[in-house]
């Protein structure tokens, strides 16, 4: 579920457990709407949580000691790009 559909859960379930006053026989409206609202929540958390763990990069920077007779530092830029790869499948059972 993506943010979209999650934001989109939420509102209905605020709309149907705060400003729906209809009553169906066998069905509470408000308790559809909480539910509706706790799915989306659900579903942001776990949407945040995955976009967050998805791909991670450092950078770092440093300087050295002054190269010998010309009077300007060494200067060293690095990039190290980790890429999350998922665990292999488990293997078959037969």
């Amino acid at each position: 579920m993506g943010i979209g559909a999650s934001i989109f859960l939420l509102a209905l379930g605020a709309i149907l457990a705060f400003a729906v006053n209809a009553d169906i026989s066998g069905l509470d409206i408000s308790v559809i709407g909480w539910i509706l609202m706790a799915a989306g929540l659900v579903g942001l958390v776990i949407t945040l949580w995955f976009w967050n763990t998805r791909r991670r990069t450092v950078v770092t920077r440093s300087t050295g000691a002054p190269v010998a007779g010309t009077g300007y530092a060494a200067s060293e830029y690095h990039e190290v790009r980790q890429d999350d790869v998922p665990p292999p499948p488990p293997p078959a059972y037969r």
